[in-house]
């Protein structure tokens, strides 16, 4: 018989709790500790009005995210799942253009016709790419130049790629590029359009689904408990330290972002730390409004506009019905950046204050005192891995140097990019890993 292990895992985000659940079914007892006093991480949601919840930062699913729609079946609302299309636009010159198929590309008359049919064979010439290994050593800007052609990437994509990455921009691998093109393409019907996942009830209803399954496996989370250390000796893990203590374990999985975990494990070999320090993150703040009226009829919209100060505006809306929010109007105003960045450093009131004047410039009638019936602001500081030439080369193993202790985190993915369904793939490969290293 099995002997049951002692398993701590740092974080509760979507990688931690999708790790716990296998864990905890292969019999090994499992302990959560999260820093927040809420389960979710960059997937947790908040209270617009009591009883109505929608989560912090703007998520969906394409058809093609296997893993969390695995794992929401696994937990039993499988039937809460919902496909629909969506509708992209993007704001360019001062106007509003809907790009949600490859006819919408083809009346995109901003650029030449040779360059929007240039533009839809770079997404399917991306599409047909399976070895993107080759692609490692090439710069997105230079790959979009020599695919999809210059005049396509001064107008649409350099104005963009500088909204999503800012000073980073010019680093990005064309690995990173490619991939954005190969999923969103997974997720288009037979007519070219896109289609999206979304749950009824949103995220929170997966989040207290596997809270409650958790529990019932006897797992135990404890929220407000950051981690202060990882600790070791003789080249193994012994447990965590805590502000109430020191809790014993024989393995601790770390799903934490890789900066902290960097941070509170002070035993790390100088060269493994030396290696991974080298991987750059952006910081991201979300701005969510709530507003009597609709913006636009876009879903998701792009702003090809470098004096815009977000890389876009997504209306949730416009895609889950505003019937599950009584009613109300919701936009997320998004934008990575460092974190040294001034906007970053904006109180709530001070973000949207700064807001106001660039959407009235995208919508002329946009009055705050009328439309807005109230906002939020998030922020997250380790939001974006920065995708750099031959990013391969740094990341670090799941299994760490120190024995017993095992990393998940989204700097890991690679190729892949951020992503609820990449967090609970790589965790949940990662449990497995772990379970069979367990005598």
């Amino acid at each position: 018989m099995q002997e049951k292990k002692v398993v701590i895992i740092i974080g509760a985000g979507y990688t931690g709790l999708a790790a716990a659940y296998d864990l905890a079914c292969a019999g090994h007892q499992v302990s959560i500790y999260e820093a927040d006093a809420e389960i979710g991480g960059l997937a947790g949601s908040f209270e617009l009005q009591p009883g109505i919840w929608i989560e912090k930062f703007y998520h969906h699913w394409f058809t093609s995210d296997s893993a969390i729609l695995g794992l929401i079946r696994d937990l039993g609302i499988g039937d809460k799942i919902k496909f629909q299309g969506s509708n992209t636009g993007l704001f360019f010159a001062n106007s509003i253009f809907r790009l949600s198929s490859p006819w919408d590309l083809l009346r995109f008359t901003p650029i030449p016709l040779i360059d929007r049919v240039r533009t839809g064979l770079m997404a399917l010439y991306a599409r047909r790419i399976s070895d993107w290994k080759p692609l490692e050593d090439e710069l997105a800007v230079d790959w979009i130049r020599r695919i999809g052609g210059k005049r396509a990437f001064d107008a649409i994509w350099d104005p963009l790629l500088k909204g999503k990455f800012g000073p980073e921009a010019p680093h990005v691998s064309a690995v990173w590029f490619w991939n954005k093109l190969k999923l969103r393409g997974s997720s288009r019907d037979q007519a070219g359009g896109e289609s999206l996942a979304y749950l009824e009830g949103g995220f929170r209803s997966i989040t207290e689904q596997l809270k409650t399954s958790l529990r019932e496996l006897g797992i135990q989370i404890h929220l407000s408990s950051p981690v202060r250390q990882i600790l070791s000796t003789n080249g193994a893990v012994i447990g965590i330290q805590t502000d109430t203590g020191v809790i014993e374990a024989d393995t601790v999985l770390c799903t934490a972002p890789l900066p902290h975990f960097l941070s509170m494990t002070p035993a790390l070999p100088a060269d493994f730390r030396a290696r991974v320090s080298q991987i750059r993150f952006l910081g991201n703040v979300c701005l969510v409004l709530r507003l009597n009226r609709s913006l636009s009829d876009s879903y998701w919209l792009n702003v090809a506009d470098p004096s815009f100060p977000f890389v876009g505006i997504i209306e949730h809306t416009n895609f889950d019905s505003k019937d599950h929010y009584a009613g109300e109007h919701i936009a997320y105003l998004s934008k990575y950046l460092p974190t040294s960045d001034s906007m970053y450093q904006m109180s709530e009131k001070e973000l949207f204050e700064f807001s106001v004047p660039h959407i009235q410039k995208m919508f002329p009638d946009f009055n705050p005192s009328e439309w807005v019936i109230g906002y939020r602001a998030w922020k997250a500081e380790f939001s974006q891995p920065v995708i750099t030439k031959n990013y391969s080369h740094l990341i670090p193993e799941v299994k760490t140097p120190i024995k017993g202790l095992w990393l998940s985190t989204m700097a890991q993915i690679y190729p892949e990019d951020r992503g609820t369904n990449y967090a609970v793939r790589h965790g949940r490969e990662t449990a497995q890993k772990i379970i069979a290293s367990l005598p």
